[in-house]
């Protein structure tokens, strides 16, 4: 069964790259990203998986735990990231799991019988710290991921997880935001004493808040 947003991330055991993880356990307090890849020693992956390991520090800033699947086993996964850190320039620095059962990657939805019958897609799951999903992407197998992107949705997640606003087109960290269409006007005096800018009575900007 497809796995929609708002639905609780199931929960799995499994053995990774840095030991065996029981998930929701694994993401405590913490955001997470599962990001799954069709089999090791792939080329677009090993790109993704250097990337990641490069901004893990943003990642971490943001309270965001990073974690990568093949359908490869755990010892294939360690051959593969010496590849990885030999040809990005960077070791990965968090863990991979191993799913050569399947179990993660089928609990996930993250086989496609018309894109493969065996690998996994390319898929990206953002949890929250209520074990929820609160966004997917499935990208096909020609297109390396947006890392930068997902940080950017990340960081929208987060502030309209705290405050009742939305982030508008190609919005960044810093720029105005939108007052959430559920607050009355009495309601965003309250919130936003500093005013904001109504460029339609349903359009109102008002400048970030918490900066």
């Amino acid at each position: 069964m497809a796995i929609r947003l708002g639905d609780e991330a199931p929960d799995f055991t499994a053995d990774t790259t840095q030991g065996t993880i029981h998930f929701h356990d694994w993401l405590g307090d913490s955001w997470g990203v599962l990001f799954s890849h069709p089999k090791d020693f792939t080329p677009v992956c090993t790109t993704e998986l250097g990337y990641v390991a490069r901004i893990k520090p943003e990642f971490d800033r943001r309270n965001v735990k990073v974690i990568g699947l093949s359908v490869d086993a755990v010892d294939s996964h360690v051959k593969w990231e010496q590849d990885i850190a030999e040809t990005q320039g960077t070791a990965v620095n968090f863990p991979m799991i191993g799913d050569p059962d399947r179990t993660v990657s089928n609990l996930y939805d993250m086989i496609h019988p018309n894109a493969s019958d065996s690998f996994t897609v390319r898929s990206v799951f953002v949890i929250g710290p209520d074990k929820k999903v609160k966004l997917t992407i499935t990208y096909p197998a020609s297109t390396g991921r947006n890392f930068d992107e997902i940080l950017r949705v990340i960081d929208s997640l987060q502030l309209t997880a705290k405050f009742k606003v939305a982030t508008p087109a190609n919005w960044h960290d810093g720029d105005d935001v939108i007052i959430g269409a559920v607050v009355s006007d009495d309601d965003a005096k309250k919130l936003f004493p500093q005013g904001w800018t109504a460029v339609k009575p349903y359009l109102r900007m008002v400048k970030q808040p918490g900066r």
